[in-house]
């Protein structure tokens, strides 16, 4: 199943769905989509995964959910679509194959436009449309990654702010059943997957970092125990836990500035190896991008994401503070 899930063959588990009454489609290599054929309102859950070639965890997930799913069909309480989404880049073990494929959800690509994951991103784009074109209003969309750098926090996510507070409460309410550490509250797109499917489908959508990058099939699944249960628990259904613990409340940040690349002089003053939630201090130098200097605040920030060898014309960093609830 590991293998199939990883090349987008979704042949098998389609065929059990279809054998248990299901309406099931392919609509593109690396989706499928499976809905109940009983006309009934059911929620709506996306999950994709595989966005970035080398982040391999939530692929072995995944695939251990569907076909332990598959196999008792009936226990699906949603609807659901599952993508799969830079597959040559799985294939190939690399992080993409000529730019970043979470960058392309958006109408302006310039530079990237005919980039080999600006046509996968079109193909993401109207799938993922179509899928919630006749969604009741619970709707969902988990995109699950794994950094590519340590992390003061081992698990985080990047919620859009623009979500509907009954969303945005649903939401956080089951990354805490998930344990996920920390939640950047972000109020702008990176033409990112899980911002588009925000913004223009109204979902309740995170992109989920789930701990470091692996090789495929060489996961520790022991690391992804909490968002396991958690994802589990969501297609079959099942209620929140009443009582999260207080260590599992994700601490929420809310973002102070993103700091964009606009030429081939931008330099940080840190290499992109630095952990995540890396704390500077008020005034420090984060980057110089020709006469342009950035720098933190007048109070503490935190650097996510810090990435100078990115394309001109996309963001190298998130600076963050913490927030209160």
């Amino acid at each position: 199943m590991l293998q199939a899930l990883a090349d987008g063959d979704f042949s098998m588990l389609a065929q059990r769905f279809l054998d248990a009454g299901f309406a099931v489609t392919l609509p593109a290599p690396g989706m499928l989509q499976i809905k109940s054929a009983d006309q009934l309102e059911r929620s709506s859950v996306l999950l994709s995964v595989g966005v970035h070639g080398d982040e391999t965890g939530p692929i072995e997930v995944l695939a251990q959910l569907l076909d332990a799913l598959s196999r008792q069909p009936g226990q699906l309480a949603v609807d659901l679509m599952v993508c799969v989404g830079n597959l040559g880049a799985i294939k190939a073990a690399r992080r993409y194959l000529d730019a970043d494929l979470n960058r392309m959800f958006r109408i302006e690509r310039g530079a990237l436009v005919d980039a080999v994951e600006a046509a996968r991103a079109d193909q993401m784009i109207a799938a993922t449309v179509h899928f919630f074109s006749a969604a009741g209003p619970e709707r969902w969309h988990l995109d699950l990654h794994t950094a590519i750098r340590p992390s003061k926090y081992t698990t985080f996510a990047i919620v859009p702010e623009l979500l509907a507070n009954e969303a945005k409460a649903a939401l956080t309410g089951w990354l805490g059943w998930a344990a996920i550490e920390a939640i950047i509250m972000n109020p702008t797109s990176a033409g990112t997957y899980s911002h588009f499917s925000a913004q223009h489908c109204a979902c309740a959508s995170s992109t989920v970092e789930l701990g470091r990058v692996g090789v495929l099939g060489q996961n520790d699944l022991t690391l992804f125990a909490s968002v396991t249960l958690a994802l589990d628990g969501l297609l079959r259904g099942a209620s929140l836990p009443e009582n999260i613990p207080a260590r599992a409340v994700p601490q929420v940040f809310s973002v102070t500035q993103q700091i964009i690349k606009h030429s081939d002089a931008f330099s940080m003053a840190f290499d992109g190896a630095t952990p995540n939630f890396t704390a500077l201090a008020p005034g420090a130098v984060i980057a110089t991008d020709g006469d342009t200097v950035y720098r933190v605040g007048s109070a503490e920030e935190l650097v996510v994401f810090p990435n100078p060898d990115v394309r001109v014309g996309l963001r190298a960093a998130l600076m963050v503070a913490r927030q209160a609830w």
